[in-house]
């Protein structure tokens, strides 16, 4: 069973970057991140919405700290991963992409020094800005069951958050 779930309001203060505004001001922002959800019954994601207002500017690329973190009850989860990719809608209007394409979170993620915090990163490469209006959906998350081919297991433990097992 997994679930989505804040981080505290210090991971996220420390992963967002917003400069210049009161801890009283940051914490209304946190405090509207919405969780992510099904936009349907049959809808195969859960939507990621945009925690404030963005004027996303042509040409940029733009790094989200979403707030939100997956939590998974370890073994049970184990063979789960969450996969995050772009809403097709922004994707066919305007060319908004992931940077990495599609983002991997594996299931021990939420174990991480940084609480297991979802930082989501996305590129505009059109000519035009682009409004992400606070509270619109702008990207997805999937559950998926995968395999590992035998021989191929590892008994490491994750010491670290985003991109920490790049040198295992």
């Amino acid at each position: 069973m997994s679930y989505f779930t804040k981080v505290s309001f210090e991971q996220w203060k420390k992963d967002c970057g917003i400069k210049g505004l009161s801890d009283e001001e940051l914490k209304e922002w946190y405090e509207a991140v919405k969780l992510p959800r099904q936009a349907t019954s049959a809808s195969a994601g859960c939507d990621f919405y945009m925690p404030f207002n963005l004027n996303f500017e042509a040409g940029s690329i733009f790094r989200i700290a979403t707030g939100i973190r997956w939590v998974t009850d370890g073994e049970g989860d184990k063979g789960k991963v969450l996969l995050i990719l772009p809403r097709s809608g922004l994707g066919f209007r305007y060319g908004i992409r992931l940077t990495n394409t599609v983002g991997v979170i594996d299931a021990d993620y939420c174990n991480s020094d940084n609480e297991g915090h979802i930082i989501i990163s996305l590129e505009n490469p059109s000519t035009s800005n682009v409004q992400l209006p606070e509270g619109k959906a702008f990207c997805q998350g999937i559950v998926v069951n995968y395999e590992i081919p035998e021989g191929s297991e590892s008994d490491a433990e994750r010491s670290g958050g985003f991109g920490s097992t790049d040198n295992k």
